[in-house]
This record gives C-alpha cells, structure tokens and sequence, in this order.
C-alpha cells in the first residue's frame, strides 16, 4: 500500500512512517520544516521522500495521515481532500498495527520516551521487539512477538490502543487545549488502562494514578505502601544505584547510567515489564548497564570547559526533574537554563509553575514562544516575557544574541525544549569552538 504522511518529520510521524515502511509500505510525506530536524535520520536511512511543497503528484490509491499540527487550513491537506484521497487518523492507522502484535503500551504525562526506550533495549538485547517510540524511532519485523508503543495521551491519542501490558509513569496536568482540566485527564487514562489486557505497571506514589480503579495492577515507587518499593538510592559519576524490594523481598540491585529519581522510577517500571515477559535478572541488569537514552533526553556534549545538555523538557514538571539531574550530576557547577517555549497555551496554563521551576538554574534565558500549532492572535496577551519578567535572574535570547552564552566559565548549559532549539544549540557551539577566552 501506499502512505502519504503529512508532518511526517514529527516524531511521532517519522516513526509510524518508518514502520510503515518496514512493513513493506511505499511511504512519502510533507512537512513545513526544510531544516535538518534529528527525526528525518530514520526517514533517510529508509530513503523516504520528504517533500516541502504542494506541487508533487499523488497516486489516486494512496492512504494519507496528518499531525495534530496541521489545522483544517493547511494548504497540504487540502489539496489532499480535494484530490479525494482516503485519510485516516494517525492514532488510527497507529492502532490497526500494534493490534498485530503482543503490545506494551507505556503511558504517562512525562517519561514516556525514556520508559519505553529502556524496555526496548533490553528486549532487543533479548528476545527481539518492534517499538515505535516519540524520539522518531520506529521500526517493525512481523517475527517479533512484542510491540513497544510510546502511548501519547494528546488528544486522546492512546485511546486508540489495546495494549497486552501497560505503564503509567504519571498523571499530570497537560495538553489542557484538549482536556477540560485534571480529571478529564485521569477519566481517559483510565480509559486506556481498562482496555488493557492483562498487566498494568503503575506509578504508586502519584496521587492522579492512584484515582483510577484497576484491574490486575503493580504500582511501584519509593512510598512503602507500593507493591514495589525503591531503596537504597545513590549515584556516582558514572549513573544510579538502587534497589527494588517486593514485599520486602529483594527483586535486586540495578544501576542505570542516568540521573534523578524520575530516571529511577522510569527505570524501574521498565524492570518490571521485562521480569513479566520473563527476561532474566542478569539480562536485565547487564543490558542496563549499556542503556543510552533516547534522542534530545539528557543527551551531553562537552565543548571547552561546558557542558552542553540537551533536552525534550517542555512542561515545568520535566523542566524541574531535567535541572535537578543537571545539578546531581554537576553539583559543583554553575547551572543555566535555556528555553524554547512551544505553546501559548502551556504559558498560560502553567505560567507559574514555568517560574518555580527556572528557580532551580543559577541564570534562566528564554527564546520567544515557537509555536507550530497555535497562532500568536489567539494568544494576544501571551509571550515568554510573563516568565521572564517574574524571575530575578533571566533574559530573552535568540540565535542573533546567542553570544551572551558565552560570558559562563566551567558551566552547564541546558537547553529544553519540544520545539525546535536544534539551531540554537548549534549557533552556540559554533561560537564556543571559535571563542579564543582564556580558559585558566
């Protein structure tokens, strides 16, 4: 068949593009974006074209989906229903695939892509998997059994899945443009867990996760009333220790090379999947040790003497647990953050948690809002200058004044973001590589 993907450098679009391919698929897409953007490498490898204008032929037979991104109004999407091609729903077309395969859909408000990617590489290492994970990764052999899907909560998205087994690493706030507050959030989790099959793996110590009636559930986390419970935390230079009791049984000691107690709780529901698939725990703990993240998770470059991470954190909760791993890797390190905001509306919704949060970098700078699916003219009040002007130690920044970096010595510099801060970053290093300070 052939699939016609609109968004497609998306990370959720790149990978279902990718698994549709690997499925046997001719597979093009569209998107706005002509810059480079992390998640077209797996569209490259696969060659699948990517075309940036409206003026390409398409096949009559050809099945087209879109991202959220792309209002009614977008010129490329209608031009596909002018042409009368066949759409269908992204979470849809998602759906009718991993209902193939034995599921493990992880959920969550935050720690999705980390949670998902862990479970992906110990099954790789062992048993093999398919995964189609929101970094852009996505890729499907019809010979594996299991299926890692990275559950999307926007717009209802997961409601679309019937997992085998399930992870909820949290329920948060979010995405308020397409829910009506908090509850209507926790009412559609639940949703998605009863359609669960046989096994769901649960944040115990969050208070929302704990709202939703059950069937057949762990919940895991730090308070002792969990069924599994994180002990003995500590780390090194090199990542975490912890380990896992059940009632009060020792599942094992576990490393990961991460940092935060969030990075522990993802991992650790990531464990309990794998010993209900019936990984070992020795594969486990040996594939553990050689876990790299996910794309723009925590990912470090060391130029000169700074250290450069690189970020998804987008809502203040990530923002938060991304600079306290900062400060717990490099405590001894001046701390600045930097931030591309990517809705009005999260602005809005969160303005002053986005404040408590930035309270944790020693200097907070923030780009202007970069918004791919909201307009400034609904928003007319709305700009990252409500952050900035709340907050003692923060300034605006962009790519023309992006030297100001450069004044920090023996530092680390955060950049988070969902929107895309790849040129930023990029712009900075070049002028870090090219400044002659002395360094002594």
């Amino acid at each position: 068949m052939k699939y016609y993907c609109l968004g497609i450098k998306g990370t959720g679009m790149s990978a279902l593009a990718q698994i549709l391919y690997d499925l046997g698929n001719e597979v093009s897409g569209f998107d706005d974006l002509k810059e480079y953007k992390f998640t077209q490498d797996g569209l490259e490898k696969r060659n699948i074209p990517i075309y940036y204008d409206g003026t390409h032929a398409i096949d009559n037979d050809t099945i087209v989906t879109y991202s959220a991104a792309f209002g009614d109004d977008h010129p490329e999407l209608m031009r596909v229903k002018k042409l009368g091609l066949k759409i269908k729903k992204y979470n849809e077309l998602m759906g009718d695939i991993i209902d193939q395969f034995e599921t493990i859909g992880v959920s969550g408000t935050h720690g999705k892509t980390t949670t998902s990617s862990i479970i992906k590489h110990i099954l790789e290492k062992t048993v093999g998997c398919n995964y189609f994970i929101g970094a852009g990764d996505g890729y499907v052999s019809k010979s594996n059994k299991y299926y890692v899907v990275e559950s999307d909560e926007f717009n209802r998205h997961f409601t679309a899945y019937h997992p085998v087994y399930a992870v909820i690493t949290n329920i948060d706030a979010e995405h308020l443009e397409c829910y009506k507050d908090l509850d209507d959030i926790i009412d559609t989790f639940s949703l998605f867990a009863n359609q669960t099959k046989k096994l769901i793996v649960a944040n115990g110590d969050n208070e929302s996760v704990r709202k939703i009636v059950y069937h057949n559930i762990k919940f895991y986390g730090f308070n002792k009333e969990n069924d599994v419970v994180i002990k003995d935390v500590h780390s090194n230079e090199k990542g975490s220790f912890f380990e896992l009791y059940e009632k009060n049984h020792l599942l094992g000691e576990f490393f990961v090379p991460l940092y935060g107690n969030h990075m522990i709780m993802d991992a650790t529901a990531a464990i309990l999947i794998c010993f209900n698939l019936g990984i070992s725990y020795e594969d486990i703990y040996n594939n553990l040790l050689t876990f790299t993240n996910a794309k723009r998770r925590f990912s470090e470059e060391k130029i000169k003497d700074v250290i450069i991470i690189d970020d998804y954190a987008h809502h203040p909760t990530e923002i938060r647990a991304t600079l306290e791993a900062a400060k717990e890797k490099y405590p001894n390190k001046k701390l600045i953050a930097v931030f591309m905001p990517n809705t009005y509306s999260r602005t809005k919704d969160f303005l002053q948690e986005f404040i408590s949060s930035f309270h944790m970098a020693d200097f907070t700078y923030l780009t202007e809002i970069n918004s791919d699916r909201e307009k400034q003219e609904d928003y007319p009040d709305i700009s990252s200058h409500l952050i900035i002007d709340r907050l003692e130690s923060a300034d605006i920044i962009d790519e023309n004044c992006i030297d100001k970096l450069l004044k920090y010595k023996d530092c680390v510099i955060c950049f988070m973001s969902c929107a895309h801060i790849e040129e930023l970053i990029n712009k900075f290093k070049s002028c870090l590589e090219n400044d002659q300070r002395d360094l002594s």
